[in-house]
């Protein structure tokens, strides 16, 4: 058998339910259901909904937990260690003077990218079937071997 161009290699056996990684993301990054893309992610600031209100997908078992906050602050730091190091060169400014402008854009961008990351964890989540997305119970694959009473 000779593949073509036009061919995709799918690892797994074919099923019937994709689910492609970079549109969940969006999805769940805009706050919108990453099965559908039309219902609500979020009840309110960083709660998401318990289900999808369009088409029922349950949301209520992902575990996005201190995830989203660990990519924040990756991001966040980044873009204001940065910002202030950039400043420092061009600006000749007093540490207090510092402190008085990116105290305030830290905090205000890291509460502005709370929500959309967190929504773009879930979409992950939701499209690797990861923590009872994909129908199946969240346990561990393979089990502690049996314990040596000997030892």
């Amino acid at each position: 058998m000779k593949a073509t161009a036009t061919d995709m290699l799918q690892f797994g056996g074919a099923e019937k339910d994709e689910r492609p990684v970079g549109r969940s993301i969006k999805r769940g990054l805009f706050g919108r259901c990453p099965a559908c893309g039309n219902g609500r992610l979020f009840r309110s600031f960083v709660k998401s909904v318990d289900a999808c209100a369009a088409c029922g997908e349950r949301m209520d078992h992902h575990r996005a937990d201190d995830f989203p906050p660990y990519i924040v602050v990756t991001i966040v730091g980044h873009l204001v260690l940065g910002g202030y190091m950039l400043t420092d060169l061009i600006l000749p400014l007093t540490t207090w003077q510092h402190l008085a402008f990116w105290a305030p854009v830290t905090l205000a961008s890291a509460i502005a990218l709370m929500q959309p990351v967190k929504g773009a964890v879930i979409g992950l989540q939701w499209a690797l079937k990861m923590h009872g997305f994909g129908g199946h119970a969240d346990e561990p694959e393979d089990g502690l071997p049996p314990r040596d009473p000997s030892a």
